[in-house]
């Protein structure tokens, strides 16, 4: 078991940050180290990552929760979720494969119809069904709500 602390993310980590996100495939739009929390070793390693995304004025999304393969299974992601809710506002939204709903379903996320959505989320979720189609993929993306 690895310890690790959570803090929010310096400007020197900003290109661990973009590699982490590359690495393990999500989406690497609209990353800004100023808004991403990291947890990091007791050498200062960044292990961990996640930011609350704004979309205009009034919709914030969770995103960007990353782990370092070598460090999943630890609590390391929960964590970071923990902290990134703790003072957010709400409504607060997610985009994420359907493989992980039940994840974020255990932090009060429900997914949302496509026409409860706000217009930024309803226009990826018809991208990525144009594009899961296209590819064959068994997964689907979800937008999710945590009122």
């Amino acid at each position: 078991m690895t310890n690790f602390t959570l803090r929010p993310a310096r400007e020197t980590e900003s290109r661990v940050i973009k590699d982490l996100i590359y690495s393990v495939g999500i989406n690497p739009m609209g990353v800004d180290w100023k808004r991403f929390v990291v947890a990091i070793t007791a050498q200062d390693v960044v292990i961990g990552i996640g930011q609350l995304k704004p979309h205009g004025k009034e919709i914030l999304e969770l995103a960007s929760i990353a782990v370092d393969p070598e460090y999943r299974g630890q609590g390391i992601a929960r964590a970071i979720i923990e902290y990134l809710l703790n003072d957010s506002p709400r409504p607060l939204y997610l985009m994420c494969e359907s493989k992980n709903g039940a994840l974020y379903e255990k932090f009060g996320f429900r997914e949302i119809p496509y026409k409860e959505m706000p217009r930024y989320f309803q226009r990826i979720s018809k991208l990525a069904g144009l594009a899961s189609t296209l590819a064959r993929h068994d997964q689907r993306l979800l937008v999710m709500k945590l009122q």
